[in-house]
């Protein structure tokens, strides 16, 4: 369904609680309360439904939504968890577009709660109705006003819409609000997410103009493919900042508990929010602390920060913190220099950071902001006041308030302290301006809004299309899967290799010693000797690999070691015999590219450098494919080892373009062959530019569905 129908959720016209009650302790209490409070009952019509009253809170109650003599558009359904599917149907019945069931008891409560979830999905498409939950806090907008929950108040009204899975980390956030500037437009308690997904609310909020940024807290995304689509379209228009529980292998299990569903892995949200234009917040600090710059502040349109402070500590800690998140201090134009030379003490700073000394006033403060703030090379500035004895806190905060409200820079606040500038920070909220506690959290928001930024400047993708061999590529799982297995080992993947355009060494099947050594002279000394079965995929655990074989007689000898090792440590393996290969040599660097199929989002494709920076290090970056060959290329420089791509001490640099070719055909066969579970072509052994690329072994897993 069309994401305008949810509509109904966040401005409907008239409103019934399902389960109103008398007793102020109960939830369908709080939710009427709640409605009539924060003054819904002012803009559209309430409805209690309570088959025992007559009137809960002055508004007259019915025993069912069919007594209600008006239309109704949005149900508020807080009855116990058995009882739950009749009243959705009554709505249907009734023609209500939209429902919110704040009742928990369903998916996560297990099988019966299952049963009971996909009943009630079963009636609302059988009426063509929306839902949001079961299992939430419920739903506000503060600008219907609307508030359709449990909550204990109603947040401030603001720019941020928030979507959180859970609900009582969404009360802690509502609370968190109302002490804070978090100002909100919207705020939705998903839960279970039976229908109304994070998918369905960024494309009601991309052209929300209440709203400036888009906040999510995520447990699981079940359709993350469609997610990304969406997300990357929306990232273009505002800022989606998320934080993502469950990365841990044991928060992936809390998540499962909690909720009923999977997580998927940390690297395939990592790769997915890189690819959807999604800024990552590791904390609930940080989400907010990004919210706060993107919510209240002008976008930052360069990396030049200016840092304006009246102690040089933590003016020093200002400049570190910027320079970690990948920022600079602006360089001021002489001019800007000369004037606040002139309008400071002499043992002032003029250069960035600006130090207007411990004794400055706010008419000092106002002075060098101006002339830093109308420097063409300032893009944002960080004001870092500490409360000395001269200070004038409320002063000082004023006169940064009105830099932020007359300018088109960003500007953000470090008031350092407690007792003494408060008033100063109280100031700041009302203004809008965001005041973070240390230099390393406002440098962190600059972070954002510049990663924000060149989202925004991120070209059009371009997917490349390879004409592959599908049908030999077909023919090749067919023959795997028809003699009952689900693993292709490097004798069978040539095939595919070879398919997809990839280079491969000569290679050729010998069944005997003899065989081998005559394989080995035609294909030229040195040689490399695997052993060839279909039972055995990791060849070097039992000795299945020897290289550099330079004659007959050392062939013969490692044919006849591996196949003994081979048959002594494994007896039931199928011996084909060895493969004999070609030595490549010539080398520049050895990587490695691999996929494997996240539940969530599909296949995720590994690229990074091979032996110990792999297996020790751990230096690898992912994609979820399909991905952009833009994406290829910075695969290739997110590494930590990335400048050996480049050559160092005298080695060549690697054939990049051969390496992104590599990952964008890999990128494309597991999408046109979902059965592909698992990839790693390992090494792929990459020359010096210009030289291409060879895949030296390659290894598949299949699914199990035929």
């Amino acid at each position: 369904m069309p994401a305008s129908q949810l509509r109904a959720f966040f401005a409907p016209r008239s409103v019934a609680v399902i389960g109103a009650s008398t007793d102020p302790v109960k939830l369908g209490h709080a939710v009427l309360r709640n409605l009539v409070e924060g003054g819904y009952v002012k803009a559209g019509q309430v409805y209690p439904i309570n088959p025992k009253a007559e009137e809960i809170l002055g508004l007259r109650a019915y025993p069912n939504v069919a007594a209600v003599p008006e239309p109704i558009e949005l149900a508020v359904i807080v009855i116990p968890d058995k009882a739950v599917a009749g009243a959705l149907r009554e709505c249907g019945q009734k023609g209500i577009p939209a429902a919110i069931i704040i009742t928990a008891g369903f998916r996560e409560a297990g099988p019966e709660g299952v049963q009971r979830e996909q009943e009630v999905i079963a009636i609302a498409r059988e009426y063509g109705m929306r839902l949001i939950g079961p299992n939430v806090l419920g739903v506000i907008d503060t600008y219907t006003p609307m508030n359709a929950s449990f909550a204990a108040d109603s947040p401030p009204q603001g720019p941020m819409a928030f979507s959180s899975q859970s609900g009582a980390l969404g009360t802690a956030i509502l609370d968190w609000a109302q002490g804070g500037q978090l100002g909100l437009s919207k705020f939705v308690s998903l839960g279970n997410k039976a229908d109304v997904s994070e998918i369905d609310l960024l494309q009601d909020w991309q052209d929300d103009a209440n709203t400036r940024v888009i906040l999510l807290y995520s447990e699981e995304l079940t359709d993350g493919q469609r997610f990304m689509q969406v997300a990357r379209q929306v990232s273009r228009v505002k800022p989606i900042v998320a934080i993502k529980s469950g990365t841990t292998q044991a928060g992936a299990r809390a998540v499962s508990s909690h909720t009923g569903s999977l997580a998927g892995s940390e690297q395939a949200y990592q790769a997915a929010f890189r690819q959807a234009g999604v800024i990552r917040a590791d904390s609930m600090q940080e989400l907010f602390d990004m919210a706060l710059a993107f919510g209240y502040q002008p976008p930052l349109r360069g990396d030049g920060i200016a840092v304006v402070t009246n102690a040089g500590g933590p003016g020093i800690l200002a400049t570190d913190a910027l320079e970690h998140f990948g920022l600079g201090l602006a360089r001021l134009e002489p001019a800007t220099i000369q004037a606040l030379g002139a309008a400071l003490p002499d043992a002032a700073s003029a250069n960035n950071p600006v130090d207007v000394l411990g004794d400055a006033r706010a008419d000092r403060f106002e002075a060098a902001l101006a002339l830093v703030a109308a420097d063409p090379n300032v893009d944002g500035i960080l004001v870092v006041v500490t409360p000395q004895a001269m200070t004038e806190i409320e002063a000082t905060a004023q006169a940064v308030a009105d830099l932020s409200a007359t300018g088109d820079k960003p500007v953000l606040a470090c008031f350092m302290g407690a007792k003494r500038i408060q008033p100063g920070i109280e100031l700041l909220m009302k203004a809008g301006v965001p005041n973070y506690p240390f230099p390393n959290r406002a440098a962190q928001a600059f972070w954002a809004m510049a990663e924000y930024r060149r989202i925004r400047e991120r070209p059009e993708p371009q997917y490349a299309q390879f004409d592959f061999d599908k049908p030999a590529i077909r023919a090749a799982i067919d023959k795997v899967r028809s003699e009952g297995r689900l693993t292709i080992g490097d004798l069978e993947s040539r095939q595919i290799l070879e398919a997809i355009g990839l280079r491969i060494p000569q290679s050729e099947l010998a069944e005997d010693a003899d065989k081998a050594a005559e394989v080995s002279r035609r294909i030229g000394y040195p040689v490399v000797l695997k052993i060839a079965s279909p039972d055995i995929l990791h060849k070097t655990d039992v000795g299945g690999v020897k290289v550099g074989l330079r004659n007959d007689a050392e062939v013969r000898d490692a044919y006849e070691l591996m196949v003994y090792r081979a048959q002594r440590y494994l007896p039931d393996a199928r011996i084909w015999g060895c493969l004999v290969q070609q030595m490549v040599s010539g080398a520049s660097l050895e990587v490695l590219v691999g996929m494997n199929r996240d539940p969530q989002f599909g296949p995720l494709v590994t690229f990074g450098l091979g032996g110990i920076y792999v297996e020790t290090l751990k230096d690898v970056t992912f994609r979820i494919a399909p991905f952009s060959a833009q994406d290829a290329a910075a695969m290739l420089s997110e590494l930590r080892s990335s400048a050996l791509l480049d050559g160092v001490r005298g080695q060549p640099a690697a054939d990049k373009a051969a390496i992104a070719d590599a990952l964008l055909r890999i990128g494309q066969l597991v999408q046109d062959f979902p059965e592909i579970v698992e990839l790693d072509i390992n090494p792929l052994v990459v020359f010096a530019k210009g030289g291409g690329a060879i895949a030296i072994d390659m290894r598949l897993v299949l699914d199990g569905n035929q």
